[in-house]
Parts: C-alpha cells; sequence; structure tokens
C-alpha cells in the first residue's frame, strides 16, 4: 500500500524554489569557472612542453653535468636540467616500440637532477597511447608516475622522440578549485535555505493571520441560534495593494455577506418561532372550548332535557373529541420546542430516575391495551415483565440490582415526557408482539453519565431515515408499520413528527445526549445524563437551558 505524499506547505515550496534557483546558477558559475582554469592551465603546460620538444629537437652541446648524466644521442635533453621533475623521453623505432627511454627522477639533492629510464610497464602504456609524429598533444597516464602531456617529435638526426611532462599539479589544482566550488556552494545553499525561512516566514505572516481568522470563523456554530460574525480580518492584512491584503480584503466582503445572511435567518427564524409560540398559545382555548361543546353537546343532545344523540351524531362528537385531543397534543409540543428554542429556563432538581421508568413503561403499558397491573413494576429483579392481558406488545423492565435510587439532575416533568415519547414510539411504530426492553443504568464512575434505553426488537429504521430521525416533522411512517394493529378507539394513530425531536431537545437542554442505533429486530434508544453532584453540572445544565437549542 503506498501511501500518500504529505503536500508541501507554501513556504516550503518557495524556499525550495529558490535554493534550487541558487543551486543552478551556481552550478552554471563553478562549471564555467572549472572550464576557463583547466584551459588556462593546460595551456600553460602545453606551453612548457612545447619548450621542452624544441629542446629535443635541437639538443644543445656538451652539459655541466656527472659524466654519468653527460651522454650524447636523441634522449641526452632529459638529463641536461631545466625540465621539470619527471619529465621523460622517450625514442620511438618505425613499429611504434619504445627501444629507449629515461625519466628525471628526484634524487634528493636539490641542485642535481637523475635520469633512469621507464618500467616495462611504463613503456607498454605510453606504446599503447602515444601519438604519432605531429599528432599534436595528448594525456597519457602511466602506471607509478601519474598523468602526463605527452608529444611526439623528430629530432634534426630523424629519431622519433615522445616527450612527456607530468600534469599532475595541474590536475590538483583544478581539482582543489572544484572542491572549494562544492564546499562553497553548499555552505551558501545552507545558508540561503536559513536565511530563505526567515524571510519567507516573515512575508507570509500576513496569510498565517488571515489564515487564523478563517480558522476561527469555521470553529463557530454557524448552523443555530443568533450568530453574532464579529470577525474580520485586521485592515493591516486586507490591504488591496498586496496580494495577501487582497486575499483578506475579499474574506472580509465574504463575511460580510455571510453575516448579514445569517442575521437575515435569525431574523426570519425569530418571527417563525415567535408565530409558533404565540398560534399555540392562542389556540389552546379555542381547542378547549370545541372539546368541552363537543363532550356537552354527546351527554346532554344539544339540550338540557332533550333526547339522546344518535348513534351517528355521538360517533361524529366522539371523533370531534378525539382530533381536538390530537390537535391539542400537536399545539402543546409546538408550544414545548418553540419555549426551548428561545431558551426559558426549566425547572430542574434532583430526580430519581427509577420511579419514572416505572411510571412510563406502566402507562405505556396500559395505553397498549390493558390498564391491569402487571408484577414486578417496583424496584427489584432485574428482568420484570409487566405485560398484562389484552396488551399487544410485552414491555420489559431492567433495573439495577441495588435498591439504591438512581438520581440525576433534571426536571421530573420533562423528563418524564422523554421516557413517554419514546416508548409511544416504540409502541406506535412497531407491529403487535414486538418486546420492549427499558434499562437503566447507574453511572459507572462517580462521575459518569446515567443511561437509559428503550430497545425493541421491531422491523427497524430504514438507513435512509436513520440520520433524521430527530428532525421536526420526520416519519418513519413507511418502514416502522406506523399505527400497525392497534385499532384506537378514535381511529387516528397519526404521528405529528415531533415526539423524537422534543427527546432531543429536552436531552440537550439539560446537558446529555440522546443516540439511536437501529438495524433488523433491534432498535435502540439510548439517552445518557450527567448523574446528581457531577462536577460543573449546574453551570452546564445553567448554559443549556440559556443557549437556543
Amino acid at each position: 500500500m503506498t501511501l500518500p505524499r504529505r503536500p508541501w506547505t507554501l513556504r516550503t515550496r518557495l524556499v525550495v524554489s529558490a535554493v534550487s534557483l541558487i543551486a543552478v546558477v551556481a552550478a552554471v558559475i563553478g562549471s564555467v569557472t572549472a572550464i576557463a582554469f583547466r584551459s588556462y592551465m593546460y595551456g600553460k603546460l602545453d606551453d612548457q612542453l612545447h619548450s621542452v620538444v624544441e629542446r629535443a629537437q635541437r639538443p644543445p652541446g656538451p652539459l655541466p653535468l656527472p659524466d654519468s648524466l653527460r651522454e650524447a644521442g636523441p634522449l641526452g635533453f632529459v638529463g641536461g636540467g631545466g625540465q621539470p621533475l619527471g619529465t621523460f623521453g622517450a625514442l620511438v623505432d618505425a613499429d611504434g616500440d619504445v627501444t629507449a627511454s629515461k625519466v628525471v627522477e628526484d634524487s634528493g639533492l636539490r641542485a642535481q637532477e637523475s635520469a633512469k629510464p621507464l618500467t616495462g610497464e611504463q613503456r607498454t602504456a605510453l606504446e599503447n597511447a602515444a601519438p604519432g609524429t605531429g599528432g599534436g598533444t595528448r594525456s597519457v597516464d602511466l602506471p607509478g608516475l601519474g598523468g602526463y602531456r605527452v608529444e611526439a617529435t623528430t629530432t634534426a638526426e630523424g629519431d622519433t622522440v615522445l616527450v612527456g611532462i607530468p600534469s599532475a599539479e595541474v590536475s590538483g589544482a583544478l581539482t582543489t578549485l572544484i572542491v572549494v566550488e562544492v564546499c562553497v556552494t553548499a555552505a551558501g545553499l545552507i545558508a540561503a535555505s536559513i536565511a530563505g525561512t526567515v524571510l519567507v516566514g516573515v512575508a507570509l505572516r500576513p496569510l498565517r493571520r488571515v489564515a487564523v481568522t478563517a480558522t476561527r470563523v469555521s470553529e463557530l456554530p454557524l448552523h443555530s441560534g443568533e450568530v453574532a460574525l464579529l470577525e474580520r480580518v485586521p485592515d493591516a492584512e486586507a490591504d488591496p495593494r498586496t496580494e495577501v491584503g487582497q486575499v483578506g480584503a475579499a474574506l472580509n466582503r465574504m463575511l460580510g455577506h455571510v453575516g448579514s445572511a445569517l442575521a437575515a435567518r435569525q431574523e426570519s427564524e425569530t418571527r417563525v418561532r415567535q408565530f409558533v409560540a404565540d398560534a399555540s398559545h392562542e389556540l389552546r382555548t379555542p381547542l378547549a372550548s370545541i372539546r368541552g361543546y363537543a363532550e356537552l353537546t354527546r351527554r346532554t343532545g344539544g339540550g338540557a332535557a332533550g333526547p339522546e344523540p344518535d348513534p351517528v351524531t355521538r360517533h361524529a362528537l366522539g371523533r370531534i373529541e378525539s382530533e381536538a385531543d390530537r390537535m391539542t397534543g400537536l399545539v402543546e409540543d409546538l408550544l414545548l420546542l418553540a419555549r426551548l428554542d428561545a431558551g426559558r429556563p426549566l425547572s430542574y432538581g434532583t430526580t430519581d430516575l427509577l420511579p419514572l421508568v416505572v411510571d412510563a413503561v406502566s402507562d405505556a403499558r396500559a395505553a397498549d391495551g390493558t390498564g391491569a397491573e402487571g408484577p414486578g413494576t417496583g424496584p427489584g429483579a432485574p428482568h420484570r415483565p409487566v405485560t398484562g392481558p389484552g396488551a399487544r406488545h410485552h414491555w420489559r423492565l431492567e433495573l439495577p440490582e441495588a435498591a439504591e435510587p438512581v438520581t440525576v439532575r433534571a426536571d421530573p416533568e420533562r423528563l418524564q415526557q422523554v421516557l413517554v415519547n419514546l416508548l409511544a414510539n416504540a409502541r406506535t411504530h412497531t407491529p403487535p408482539g414486538t418486546t420492549v426492553t427499558v434499562s437503566v443504568q447507574p453511572p459507572v464512575r462517580g462521575d459518569g453519565p446515567v443511561t437509559f434505553e428503550v430497545c425493541d426488537d421491531g422491523p427497524g429504521i430504514p438507513v435512509e431515515l436513520l440520520p433524521h430521525v430527530f428532525e421536526r416533522f420526520a416519519r418513519g411512517d413507511v418502514s416502522r408499520s406506523r399505527g400497525a394493529g392497534t385499532g384506537t378507539s378514535t381511529g387516528s394513530t397519526g404521528s405529528t413528527g415531533l415526539g423524537l425531536a422534543i427527546v432531543q431537545a429536552v436531552v440537550s437542554a439539560h446537558g446529555g445526549r440522546v443516540r439511536v442505533e437501529s438495524a433488523p429486530g433491534r432498535t435502540v434508544f439510548a439517552v445518557e445524563l450527567p448523574a446528581d453532584g457531577t462536577p460543573g453540572i449546574d453551570s452546564q445544565v445553567g448554559d443549556r437551558l440559556t443557549t437556543p437549542a
């Protein structure tokens, strides 16, 4: 598996580009300098070689040297003095073989020079690489002696002589020059990298401040509630005469537009919430009147002494009462959500969760088709079936073994509403015969949350609906078999789609969280609430209750 390459930052790219450009320029300058220096040095060496070659063509007269070095012949110039140490002369026959050779060698005495013949290996290397007469100058490497510049010439007697002078000094000077150039270039690149990093970092500092501003804006909760978008790029980084300033000015204009849009959205949401709250409050009275007059008419037949209404009229009045009750429930839910959205504080205190759970399960079982009290509804055994005769679902309780209360810091009425909504959701959206289990888990640690779960083995929530179950007016009618087999007396099992939205709003207002997991055969709604006595819980809940949901 190939790991993705980490992208370079802008500062790194700028520094690398600048250093690479400097490296290219330094390489060009160094190469041109080395080539020019080599040409110059080898030119001087060739001039010196030409002088020796001229001396070989016209050898001088008798030399003031010891008898051992004083000899006539084509190679007499080798020991005649005036040549660089290591200069050699070689006599070549018509077949190109070296027949005689001499090389100047330092004898250890500054005023004297000595000469000795070349070795067989050196003569072989010279024969293989020696230029022909009039072939110009070339470089030859002789074993044990090093590099040489060699030129062939013909003496006045008609002999072919190879003359060579060592090039080690020139090669050493050229090598020293290259090493110095490489070291100076490397030191310059390191210095340029350090200086470039500092300079580019200083130059990009305004851009980093622009990025910091954008990051702070990205961390603001813009999705809900009232948002004061006051973040702006400082004027020093918003000067349109510079590239960074153009980015900062564009970001400021964008933030201004976004702030205006958020303000308009908040104003619109406020008006809608206010309208919903006012409408819900105003509808409560006429709905109560409709229920009252419908019940009065059903009982009296329209007059105090009039006849009883016929069955059709009684059925119509019953439908009016049931729809009025349903409308009242919807109005109450909307009013509660409007109050939570407005951040109105709840009345919370130390609340024992176990009695609330037991009462809520008993009420759900009763609403499911029976009013008989099932066994084991109080704290005690961990598993308590509470299904009685006539119930369409199987209801189970799983409470802690210990009889100690499980307390939370909550508004008991709103917490009761959370339990009722979750159980009603399980009862309404699962078919008959489904087992619904309610469990309570005390804090694992002293400061951990209290968790209660509502689990059923129904058909589950569709995957496409699962992310939206807590949204307002979200309904699971398609696959959760809403109202299947319930057969209420009113004939209406319609869901408003606000139950789970109220659950999330109330739980969030208490500083807790609710989550759902669903698969065919198992759906779990888990609610976590801070335990009573959790450090800082009062301030956390206070913040939650005064912040719009």
